[in-house]
Parts: C-alpha cells; structure tokens; sequence
C-alpha cells in the first residue's frame, strides 16, 4: 500500500492540476515568485492560446526536509497532428509560508528564461510559389518591398519632412506629393503612415535621399508583386488572393521563441511542409500591356476586359487611374446598358418566337442572363458582379423613368462574358486561374440558335457603321457599339479572343472603337 503522498509531492501535484487548468494566478502562488511567474504563464497560455495542455507529474525526491527536485511530462495539441512534448525538471522547496516551487521560467517550458515570450504561429513554406502567366511567364513573384513610412512623431517639421520625402521619391512616385502625405497624415491619428512601397532596385538609388529625411522609417517586406513593372491590372488582386489561399491550404504551425524587444530566438516545435504548385494565371501579358496602353490614351474612366470564347479564360483586365480611383470598375462597375439592350432583345425574341420590335423592357432585361449579364458567378479569388437586372415590381418606377436603359446594369466583366457567349455560341463559365472555371448558383438558359446567329450578324454589321471606323483595318474583327447615357460601350470578337471595352463620359461615338483601336495596334507592334 502506498503512503501518504509528501507535502512536496502535493505542492507539484497542485501545480500541474492548476497548470493543466491554465489558471496561470493560482499556479504562480505556489511558486516562489508570485509576481514573475504570474506574468510569463499568463503570456504563455496567451501565446499558445488554441492549445490544450497536460502537465503530468512523473517523479518527486525529497533531498531533504526543506527541499526535493521533481520532473513534470508536458503535452501540447494545437490540432490535428500538431502535437509538442518535453520534460521538465524544478525544485521544491520548504519556505516560511511553505512548501513552494522555485521559480524560474522553464519550469513551465524550456527556453523561456530572461523575459523571453512564446508564441504558436502559422508558417508558410519557402519558397512560396509563382503566378505564372499563361505562356507559363512569371506574372507574380513574392520579393523584397521596401515600406517606406513617415511617423509624425520622429520629426518637428512635418511639412519639410513631408515635401522632402515627395521630392526624393518623385522619380519613381511623381503623383505622391507633400500636400497629399500631409492628408493622409491628418487623417492616421498621429500614427505613421506609408507614403510608398519601393522594390529593391528603386530603393537602392533612393535610399540615400530618404535616409537624410526627418521622420522617415524604411522597413523590409516580402510581398506578392508583379514580376514586370509594365504589369498592373485589378486581376492581380484577384491572383494575390488565390496565392494566398494556396498558401493557408499549404500553411504549416510553429512555436516560435521571441526575446523581450520582439526579436525572434528560435522556433522550438512544429512543422511545414513543402509549398503548392506554381499557380497558373489565365493571363496573357503581352495582351495585357495592350490594354494598358489602351485605356491610358483616354481622359475619362476607362476599361478592357478581354476573354478567350473558348476556354473562357480572362487573359486581360486593364483600367485607367480615373477609373481606379473608384476601384477595380473593371469587375465591379455597374453602367446601364443602354443600347447593348439591342442584344438582349434580340435572345428574347427567339426565346419568346416574337419579332424584336414586340419584346418589352422587362423581357429583354431578363434575357440578359441567357448572355452572362446578371449571372452570380464564383471566380476564386475575384470579387466580381456581371450585372443588375431589374425585377418586376421593384424596379418598374426606374425601368420606365430610364426608357429601359436602366433595366439592365452590367459591368465590363460581364458585358465581355456576353461577347464570349456571342462569339462560343453559349456562355463560359469564366475563370483566372486554369483549370478552375467557375460555377454559378443559378442556372443559365441556353441560347437559341436563331438568336447566336443573329447577333453574329449584328457584330459583322456593326463593323461597318461609322462608329466603329477605327477597327476596320484589323483583320477579323467584328464589333458592336452603343452608348448607355454619355457612356459608350464596345463588344468586338477577334478570332479566339473578345473584349469589352466601356468608357465613362465618352467624348463621341466612336470613342471606345478607338481605344480599342490602340489595343489591337499595340498588341501588333513587337515589343522592345
């Protein structure tokens, strides 16, 4: 028969039970330092928050009547196969106010001495992977940014310090300007703010201007960019997204030692695997760079969304400043259709068997979605709207007011699905990664023949109208444009790619047929 366990042994029974609790406070008063040990098991079990512990007693030996040593079997689960064990050893000793175990962090975890903290992480695997292109091109790499920060309270000139920093970053950032940080500033509340985010080959020739600014902070980051500077469009966005979904689908854990500064000592348990594969973006950047070179040479908000008809890969997003400065329009801009409702008219017609001229507001608007407009679709990682389509009985006031022109919104995402489905015959899931077309919630009606025909036919009688003059000496083009209030659109199909392109406030007609001009003449020009 076992005897009565000792006081000693009681005193770490006590601990471990406590321990096991997370109840940090009574656990520190049986130590000999209940202010110290309070505070770093309360920062342990805070660090390691989502785990679940079990502090096991495996042996106590009295030395004498005043002191023993003791080793403790310690167990952490984070989750599924995230498991950390180690052993611990301390000493008990009897005090004045009695027995007590003798403080010092690693009694609880090894590792943890000298005010240093712990923390359970989540690793991602290195290297990450690329974005590639659909050439199989880099589009996006993870690199080496410079955040270049001004902090108000490093400097007592905040003007100087705020023109200073424009004018040394100026050539690589000619819109950031003195008074524009000095807003941005009014509005952080004090705290620091990033003016610009440089990469390594910009800030190697500017580091030396910015580090004589008052106030300036520069710090390093990895970051998800593009791999070509020439390479901007709301679709990157998109992409970074579903990097970084591939990146928690690859994600590892670690617990991770810091020192009392932040500075990281050692990472003591967990694991990572190896990264996923490279993701493969559905863009053509040389199409791309058309594009921007397109909506560039307009002086109102401008977009180009172009698809591939048969795959229905999106392989071009591009947009103005103008027309960012409202965000990514391109996706999410909704315009009144306006005279694109000739096309949706025209799908009524056949659906109903009736002549164009006898189909309502309301029927054509709710063709729309035989074409893609208005269609919920899931792209991964995309934010995306196609369309609004006007219900009967909510909208009617606006339908009638808006001579029809408001019964469908679309945006130039959607208006470039519509193109696709004229040109394939029928509508394409669209997708920006390959291999993962998207899905949609609600059926799409299918698209009569009659009606592909007879839109086809229009987009080969739209290239003959004045309107569209700036395309005809592009071989195999076919196009349709309309104006949607001062709004113009375009649809134009060119072999196994189509495009919409919309331009705010349009200047004249033909606008958009001109933008889309610059395109194609772009796309045909050998890059340097």
């Amino acid at each position: 028969m076992e005897g009565k366990p000792s006081e000693s042994e009681t005193v770490v029974q006590r601990f471990t039970d406590l321990l096991d609790d997370q109840d940090y406070a009574e656990a520190a008063d049986l130590t000999s330092y209940p202010a110290a040990a309070s505070a770093t098991i309360k920062q342990m079990f805070e660090g390691l928050e989502s785990g679940t512990v079990d502090y096991e007693k495996t042996q106590v030996i009295d030395l004498d009547p005043q002191s023993a040593i003791f080793s403790m079997d310690v167990a952490w689960n984070f989750g599924e196969n995230k498991d950390w064990t180690y052993t611990l050893q301390g000493t008990v000793r009897k005090l004045a106010i009695g027995w007590r175990i003798s403080w010092d962090p690693a009694v609880v975890m090894p590792q943890l001495s000298d005010n240093r903290t712990v923390k359970l992480v989540r690793t991602t695997a290195k290297p990450p992977p690329k974005v590639v292109d659909l050439a199989g091109e880099p589009l996006m790499t993870e690199q080496t940014i410079n955040v270049i920060k001004i902090d108000p309270n490093r400097t007592g000139d905040l003007v100087g310090s705020t023109n200073a920093l424009a004018a040394a970053i100026e050539p690589v950032a000619p819109l950031i300007t003195g008074p524009s940080l000095m807003q941005k500033l009014a509005a952080s509340q004090g705290q620091p703010v990033v003016a610009v985010n440089l990469r390594e080959g910009d800030f190697a020739i500017l580091e030396p201007r910015m580090a004589k600014v008052p106030g300036v902070v520069m710090e390093k980051q990895p970051k998800l960019i593009s791999a070509d500077r020439r390479t901007w469009s709301p679709m990157l966005d998109a992409l970074h997204e579903v990097w970084k979904a591939s990146q928690e689908q690859t994600s590892g854990w670690g617990v991770q030692i810091y020192e009392a500064d932040g500075r990281f000592v050692k990472q003591v348990a967990g694991h990572q695997g190896p990264a996923g594969p490279d993701i493969a973006a559905t863009m053509d950047q040389r199409l791309q760079r058309a594009a921007e070179d397109a909506v560039v040479s307009v002086g109102t908000p401008a977009s180009v969304v172009a698809i591939q008809p048969s795959t229905g890969a999106v392989v071009a997003v591009a947009q103005n400043s103008y027309a960012s400065e409202k965000g990514p329009i391109a996706f999410t801009g909704l315009y009144p259709a306006g005279g694109t409702m000739e096309l949706f008219r025209v799908v009524a017609a056949a659906m109903k068997d009736k002549a164009p001229q006898d189909v309502s507001v309301q029927e054509a608007a709710d063709a729309a979605t035989a074409l893609g407009v208005g269609v919920d679709f899931k792209v991964p990682g995309l934010d995306e709207t196609t369309g609004r389509i006007s219900a009967p009985g909510r909208n009617t006031e606006q339908v009638r007011q808006g001579a029809g022109s408001d019964a469908v919104l679309a945006s130039p995402f959607g208006m470039a699905i519509a193109a696709a489905a004229i040109s394939r015959g029928s509508v394409v899931p669209p997708m920006i990664e390959a291999g993962r077309p998207s899905t949609a919630d609600t059926p799409i009606p299918d698209l009569p023949k009659p009606a592909v025909d007879r839109l086809r036919a229009m987009m080969h009688e739209g290239i003959g109208k004045p309107e569209t003059a700036a395309l005809r000496g592009f071989r195999d083009v076919t196009a349709f444009a309309a104006t949607g209030g001062a709004d113009g659109w375009l649809l134009a199909t060119m072999g196994d790619l189509v495009f919409a392109v919309h331009i705010a406030d349009a200047d004249s007609g033909d606008a958009t047929s001109r933008l889309a001009a610059v395109l194609l003449k772009s796309l045909a020009t050998p890059e340097p």
